[in-house]
C-alpha cells in the first residue's frame, strides 16, 4: 500500500471533484483518509476514513459508502490507482471568552 502523506488534498482545491464516505456512524472526526485517485479523471477520487495504516472500519461506513469502498478496491489497476493514505488538515481548536 502506498503511503503518500500529502497534507495540501485535491479535493480542497476548486474544480475537483472526490466522493467522500462522509456518511460516517459515529462522532470521531478522522484524521487520514484512503484515496483511490482515478487513472482517468484527474481530480476525481474515492476517499474513506481510516487510520495511519490504511485500516478502513467498514462498521462505520454507511451501506453506500462501503459499496464505493469495495467498487474502488476492485478497481485498483483498471479505473483507480492503488490506495494512497493522505493525512487530513486538522481543525484549529476554538478558544472560548
Amino acid at each position: 500500500m502506498n503511503e503518500a502523506m500529502n497534507p495540501a488534498l485535491p479535493h480542497s482545491r476548486p474544480g475537483t471533484a472526490v466522493a467522500t464516505a462522509n456518511t460516517v456512524r459515529g462522532a470521531t472526526t478522522p484524521t487520514f483518509e484512503l484515496r483511490f485517485d482515478s487513472l482517468f479523471d484527474a481530480g476525481r477520487a474515492f476517499a474513506f476514513p481510516c487510520d495511519g495504516a490504511g485500516r478502513v472500519d467498514l462498521d462505520a461506513l454507511s451501506e453506500r459508502a462501503r459499496c464505493n469502498y469495495f467498487f474502488a478496491r476492485a478497481g485498483v489497476g483498471r479505473h483507480f490507482a492503488h490506495p494512497a493514505v493522505v493525512a487530513l488538515p486538522r481543525a484549529p481548536a476554538s478558544t472560548l471568552h
